[in-house]
C-alpha cells in the first residue's frame, strides 16, 4: 500500500511538472492563420514569430515594424524605444531579425484607420538577422565580359563605318 502510493504521488508530481512547462509555452500563430480567420481572432491576445522586414515608421512614442513570417507580413504597433534594439531588418542586403511578438490582433483597428494591425504587448528577439554576402557567379562575370567587348565593338563599328557614310 505504501509503495503504491509513492509510486502514485510520484507519476502526479511529474504529470504536473510536464502540465507546467506546456502551459508555460507560447502558442505561436501563423500570420496567415490569422488573416484568414480574422473574425475569430478579433480582439484576442496572440504570439507570432518572423523576421523583422523593411524598416522601422517612427510615429512619435510607437512605431509600425512589419514582421514576415514566410506566408505573409503584418503591422505591428509597438513603442519605438523597443523597436530600436531591432538590429537588422530584411531587405536584399539583410536577413532580419526574427522575433516573437505577443499582442492584441485587431481585423479592423479603429485607431489605425481599419487597418489589420498587432498592438505589441511584449516581444523578445529569438535570433538576430546578419548581413547577406552574395557571390557573383564565374558564368556571369564572363557574359557580362563578354556584353561589354561586344557593345564596345558595336560602338567602334557605329563611329568608324556608319558614321562616316552619313
Amino acid at each position: 500500500m505504501c509503495k503504491t502510493l509513492k509510486v502514485l504521488s510520484i507519476t502526479i508530481l511529474l504529470s504536473a511538472c510536464f502540465i507546467v512547462s506546456a502551459a508555460a509555452k507560447e502558442e505561436v500563430t501563423g500570420i496567415n492563420t490569422l488573416v484568414e480567420n480574422t473574425k475569430t481572432y478579433d480582439q484576442q491576445v496572440v504570439t507570432i514569430q518572423g523576421e523583422a522586414i523593411g524598416e522601422v515608421l517612427e510615429r512619435g512614442e510607437y512605431s509600425w515594424v512589419n514582421i514576415n513570417d514566410g506566408t505573409i507580413a503584418i503591422g505591428i504597433w509597438m513603442k519605438t524605444s523597443d523597436a530600436d534594439t531591432i538590429k537588422y531588418f530584411g531587405d536584399y542586403k539583410h536577413v532580419g531579425d526574427t522575433v516573437m511578438v505577443t499582442g492584441v490582433f485587431s481585423r479592423d483597428c479603429t485607431e489605425h484607420g481599419g487597418d489589420v494591425d498587432i498592438h505589441c504587448a511584449s516581444y523578445k528577439i529569438v535570433k538576430e538577422g546578419s548581413v547577406v554576402i552574395s557571390k557573383i557567379s564565374h558564368s556571369k562575370a564572363i557574359t557580362a565580359a563578354i556584353l561589354l567587348i561586344a557593345a564596345g565593338l558595336a560602338m567602334f563599328f557605329y563611329n568608324r563605318v556608319i558614321k562616316k557614310k552619313k
